[in-house]
C-alpha cells in the first residue's frame, strides 16, 4: 500500500525552531547594547552568527525544496509561517500603494464595469496622523541627540510610522471598490479584499451608520468612522482576517464616496437594465 500522505520535511521545522529561539536572544542583546551594558565578545559573536546563519540556511533549504518540485510560493510557505507571510505581504502592499498613489495607477480596476472610490472622507484624519507623527519625530530627534544609537533607532521607527500611515491612506485611494461582471469586489486599506457574487446579494440599503459593534457574521468597512451602504447576503462569503483566519460574513456595511452611485449600480445589475441605464462610474 502506497503512502500518499504529505512527506515530512524536518529541515524547515528545525529552521523555524532555531529562528524562534534566536529572536528572544537577539532582542535581549539589542536591549543590553541600548542600555550600555557590556556584553561579552562571545555572546556578540554568537548573535552575529545567528543573524547571518539562519537566513543563509533558509536560503539553502528553499533551493532544496524548489529542486524537489515545489513552486516558489510553496517553498516559502514551508519555511515561513503563514501569518508572518501575510504580515510581510501587507507591509509590502502598503509601500507599493505609495508608489501607485504618486503615479496615479489604481490597483485592480482594469476591465471593471464600475469603480467606486471610498477614501475621501478619511483624508483629513490620515494627514493629521501623519503630521503629528512628523512633529513627534522632530521632537524625539532633539531629545535623543546625545544618544546616537537610541536616536537612530527611534528615527527609523518614526519615519516608518509616517510611511505606514500614508501607506494606509494610499492603499485606500488606489484600491477602490469595483463591480466586474457578476462580482462586487470590496476593499479596505491593503488587508481587506472580499469578492461578493451578485447572486448572493439579498438586499442593498443606503443607510448612514456611525456606530459599528463587533458581531459574528458581520463585516464593517468603515471610512472616517462611517458606513453608507449595507448589503445583506443569502449565503456567507469569506472575509479572511489579517493573519488569514477565515471569517464568514452575511452582512456587510461599507462606505463609498458616492453611495448613491454604488447603490444604483447594484440595483441595476441585480434587477436588469433600465431603458436608459447610463454608464457606471469608472476610474
Amino acid at each position: 500500500m502506497t503512502d500518499t500522505s504529505t512527506p515530512r520535511r524536518p529541515l524547515p521545522r528545525l529552521l523555524r525552531g532555531v529562528a524562534y529561539a534566536a529572536l528572544p536572544g537577539e532582542l535581549v542583546l539589542f536591549v543590553c547594547l541600548l542600555a550600555g551594558v557590556r556584553v561579552p565578545g562571545g555572546a556578540l559573536l554568537a548573535g552575529e552568527l545567528l543573524v547571518l546563519g539562519v537566513p543563509a540556511a533558509e536560503g539553502f533549504a528553499w533551493v532544496r525544496l524548489r529542486r524537489r518540485g515545489l513552486s516558489a510560493r510553496e517553498a516559502l510557505g514551508e519555511l515561513v509561517p503563514g501569518p508572518v507571510l501575510r504580515l510581510v505581504g501587507h507591509e509590502l502592499r502598503l509601500m507599493a500603494s505609495l508608489g501607485r498613489w504618486v503615479a496615479r495607477r489604481p490597483h485592480g480596476v482594469a476591465g471593471a464595469d464600475g469603480v467606486f472610490p471610498h477614501a475621501r472622507d478619511q483624508a483629513a484624519m490620515m494627514y493629521g496622523f501623519a503630521f503629528v507623527t512628523v512633529v513627534e519625530t522632530v521632537g524625539m530627534s532633539f531629545l535623543l541627540g546625545e544618544w546616537p544609537v537610541l536616536h537612530a533607532v527611534f528615527l527609523v521607527l518614526d519615519v516608518y510610522t509616517v510611511l505606514f500611515v500614508l501607506g494606509l491612506h494610499a492603499a485606500s485611494v488606489t484600491r477602490p471598490h469595483t463591480l466586474t461582471g457578476t462580482v462586487l469586489r470590496l476593499r479596505r486599506h491593503a488587508h481587506v479584499d472580499v469578492r461578493v457574487p451578485l447572486d448572493r446579494i439579498a438586499a442593498v440599503r443606503r443607510e448612514l451608520v456611525f456606530s459599528h459593534g463587533k458581531a459574528e457574521g458581520e463585516l464593517n468597512l468603515a471610512v472616517g468612522s462611517q458606513t453608507s451602504v449595507t448589503i445583506e447576503l443569502t449565503e456567507p462569503v469569506d472575509a479572511p482576517r489579517l493573519l488569514g483566519a477565515p471569517r464568514p460574513v452575511r452582512l456587510i456595511r461599507l462606505h463609498a464616496d458616492e453611495p448613491k452611485a454604488l447603490y444604483d449600480a447594484l440595483t441595476r445589475v441585480r434587477t436588469g437594465p433600465s431603458p436608459s441605464p447610463g454608464p457606471l462610474p469608472t476610474a
